[in-house]
């Protein structure tokens, strides 16, 4: 981005219509929930549908997938470290991640229906889908995902204003997970099918939704540390320049608790990514639907469990920030992760179920919340912690890593679906109305490994973790030193 004053980046236009130093509800709504909202939209579809999409609509090869997933994602991750390295030498008055999250207005909304449109057969189709899922997955998300991530620490050096803020997008992320595995099922079974016309017209419909809140979310955001940068020096050659990657590598791998809050999150992603990864397949072929009236009223199961665990999601989002407050980040994810834990069992046992399994899944995603909430405020402690032992910020970095681990999650754990679901004989053109009968037991045993156990082990690893995460005890001092030295060097 340029760093010359007459630039668009540092117009009027490009300016950010919140002006007060301090966090305020319309930065909070606009920027941080209904923005994010719109822009991941799309993404909460993929990561409840386009598996499905992929195996059952368009039936593309099994081996096909793993493979396109697994080599995707090593572009993903090249991309994300990319995006972070580029963020972090934007240099301007809109900041330095606001100018890429409007850039997302465009990519995101473009990449977000080329998978729906499918001209081809045979081989080129599988081109067409290999290419048009790397400009989502490697492209555009990256280039979104992390710029919004860092729109975190960037924000304030507020550690409670940061908190809520982070539990607002996070809220933003649950809900389009939601729309994806709550609403987008029964759009599926009742109404999409199979008709490549109606996928496009409903994705088209999202893409323009996500132009619209992504423009929302660049003028209700504001990067005030950024700012706090800039006003160092008296042009913006005497402005102090990125540190280098090696420097910012050094800084952050030499930190435990970066390396653990990382940890923690890799696995607490990746666990929630194969769950959403198989939850069409496990109320396809698993879940008894018959409770609906019919053996293929998969979408009313679907959308049964999306609810029950979309509303304790939500009722905690009312007490996780005041709690995280007033007893810490660390102790209210342990009891999170070990209510978690407790839900996944009870679902485990369910056999199947509707009732236990609703039950369990609903006291699963009660215990996900402080997590899911509170995991932007906690990378962005430990970015503060390290600016107090090293003097730099490693903004983009860190949330490029953060962002790589997000997004990176999806493709390897659908390609391990995909590879489990070959291994064990998955029938691609099995019939919905056959219900539970139509697969074997080794398939849908396997399909209820990766629904449910995988996650319900992976929170007690994050519930070990969380133990030894003990950053916020001495934050409040360590950023009252920091904003000594930025006074000490004008």
């Amino acid at each position: 981005m340029s760093k010359s004053r007459n630039s668009f980046w540092n117009s009027p236009l490009a300016a950010s219509l919140v002006k007060s130093q301090e966090v305020r509800l319309p930065e909070m709504l606009f920027g941080y929930f209904i923005g994010p909202f719109g822009a991941l939209l799309a993404s909460g579809i993929y990561t409840s549908i386009l598996q499905n999409y992929f195996t059952d609509v368009l039936r593309l090869d099994l081996s096909f997938l793993t493979g396109l997933q697994l080599f995707s994602t090593i572009l993903i991750v090249a991309a994300n470290l990319i995006v972070g390295q580029l963020i972090e030498r934007t240099r301007c008055l809109a900041g330095k991640a606001r100018p890429w999250v409007l850039l997302s207005a465009l990519t995101l909304s473009v990449a977000s229906v080329l998978m729906f449109i499918v001209p081809f057969e045979g081989a080129a189709k599988m081109v067409w889908i290999a290419v048009a899922y790397n400009l989502f997955y490697a492209v555009a998300y990256p280039i979104y995902n992390t710029a919004n991530s860092t729109l975190i620490p960037v924000s304030t050096r507020n550690s409670q204003q940061r908190s809520a803020l982070a539990s607002f997008t996070n809220v933003a992320g649950l809900g389009v997970m939601g729309v994806g595995s709550m609403i987008f099922p029964l759009l599926v079974s009742f109404a999409l099918k199979e008709d490549q016309g109606r996928w496009f017209l409903a994705m088209l419909v999202v893409a323009i939704f996500t132009a619209l809140t992504v423009l929302l979310q660049y003028k209700f955001t504001r990067e005030r540390v950024t700012e706090e940068q800039l006003r160092t020096g008296a042009s913006d050659d005497q402005r102090p320049a990125a540190p280098p990657l090696g420097e910012q590598l050094k800084a952050v791998t030499s930190e435990p608790w970066w390396w653990l809050v990382l940890l923690f999150y890799l696995a607490f992603q990746w666990a929630g990514a194969m769950k959403n990864g198989s939850m069409a397949y496990f109320c396809k072929w698993v879940m008894d639907n018959t409770f609906f009236g019919s053996a293929d009223a998969w979408g009313a199961s679907q959308s049964l469990l999306a609810v029950l665990g979309a509303i304790p999601m939500a009722v905690a989002a009312l007490f996780v920030v005041p709690l995280a407050n007033r007893f810490s980040k660390r102790t209210v994810c342990l009891v999170g992760m070990l209510v978690g834990a407790a839900g996944g069992v009870i679902a485990g046992f369910g056999n199947g179920e509707i009732v236990p399994v609703a039950v369990g899944v609903a006291l699963k995603c009660f215990g996900s919340a402080p997590a899911c909430y509170l995991i932007l405020a906690m990378l962005a402690d430990v970015i503060d912690h390290i600016e107090f032992r090293r003097g730099i910020r490693t903004d983009g970095l860190t949330m490029s890593i953060y962002s790589s681990i997000m997004v990176a999650g999806t493709p390897i754990c659908n390609a391990i679906f995909s590879g489990v679901l070959g291994a064990v004989g998955y029938d691609q053109a099995a019939d919905v109305a056959l219900g539970t009968a139509a697969q074997s037991a080794a398939v849908q045993s396997a399909i209820t490994v990766n629904y449910i156990w995988v996650e319900t082990i992976a929170y007690l690893v994050c519930a070990v973790l969380v133990l030894f995460w003990t950053v916020e005890k001495n934050l409040p001092a360590e950023q009252a030193e920091i904003a000594k030295r930025k006074e000490a060097n004008g």
